[in-house]
């Protein structure tokens, strides 16, 4: 008897780590539906994995917008008839000084990084309850259980992220339904670049990590190794496992570190009269 294909969903799948896992997943026999805001970068993604033999197909989707992320899944699931994973993986920041904040920073990075995950659990969820199979994958990020400076809003989307993660972990389990939640240390994803950078000189805003950064292919095999063991929290590299037990046993060992990142952006504050955003608007 012919296994039946699995299918995954797969948001922010244009670029990033989002990307790499379509390519993981595809190549593992899945069916992927690459979603990303970038319909022509999404399609590019899926078009790469069907000329290497894999099954996949693109659709636009806005996951900051509810009704745009329940109809990619409908979709999937009308097409398919099931759906057994869904990445919650797309992500923005903000780079700043806490103080350059604007209220539409904050929006923006909400209605992505956390209504983006609300959006597609409450889509995916009750599908996979009344199937009682499913995995949800959360992309949160070590700013997510960790103090970040420098990225406020960041760190206060991704620590929503891993609480949320972890509660519907608890409930869903009498389902059927799997749960976990990805904190990656630093990934080389092309995010910094494409987020803004607010009332700084323009600079390298990484110069005080002592981290190198993962690539994004490695990123989402470690990824994957963690969902097939259905771990709760999937915290990688080596640094960020041990900087996350250090911060869970004494809270203050890691201030210097906090200190060191937000002292080296403030060196490059320009003064609080003069606006200089990277990006007049976060996209």
């Amino acid at each position: 008897m012919t296994a039946v294909q699995q299918v995954a969903i797969v948001t922010g799948g244009a670029s990033g780590i989002g990307a790499a896992l379509c390519r993981a997943l595809a190549a593992r026999g899945l069916a992927v539906v690459v979603a990303d805001i970038n319909a022509a970068g999404a399609e590019a993604v899926a078009a790469a994995i069907r000329q290497r033999g894999g099954t996949a197909a693109s659709r636009h989707v806005d996951v900051a917008d509810a009704s745009s992320v329940t109809q990619l899944v409908q979709h999937t699931v009308a097409t398919h008839r099931r759906i057994d994973f869904m990445f919650n993986n797309a992500g923005i920041a903000v780079t700043a000084d806490a103080r350059d904040l604007r209220p539409e920073h904050w929006r923006r990075l909400i209605d992505v990084n956390l209504l983006g995950v609300i959006h597609g659990v409450q889509a995916a969820y009750p599908f996979m309850a009344q199937q009682c199979h499913g995995h949800i994958v959360n992309t949160a990020s070590l700013a997510g259980l960790l103090p970040y400076p420098t990225n406020l809003p960041y760190a206060t989307t991704k620590h929503a992220v891993v609480g949320l993660s972890n509660t519907l972990r608890i409930e869903a389990a009498d389902l059927g339904v799997r749960v976990s939640v990805v904190c990656p240390g630093f990934v080389e994803t092309g995010i910094g670049a494409a987020s803004p950078t607010l009332n700084v000189r323009d600079a390298p805003t990484d110069v005080a990590l002592p981290f190198k950064f993962l690539d994004a292919d490695d990123a989402a095999q470690r990824i994957l190794a963690g969902v097939w063991r259905n771990q709760a929290v999937i915290v990688f590299p080596f640094y960020a496992r041990l900087l996350w037990w250090l911060y869970r046993m004494r809270v203050t060992w890691l201030s210097p570190v906090g200190m060191r990142l937000i002292r080296d952006l403030r060196r490059r504050r320009l003064p609080a009269a003069v606006e200089h955003d990277r990006e007049e608007q976060i996209r």
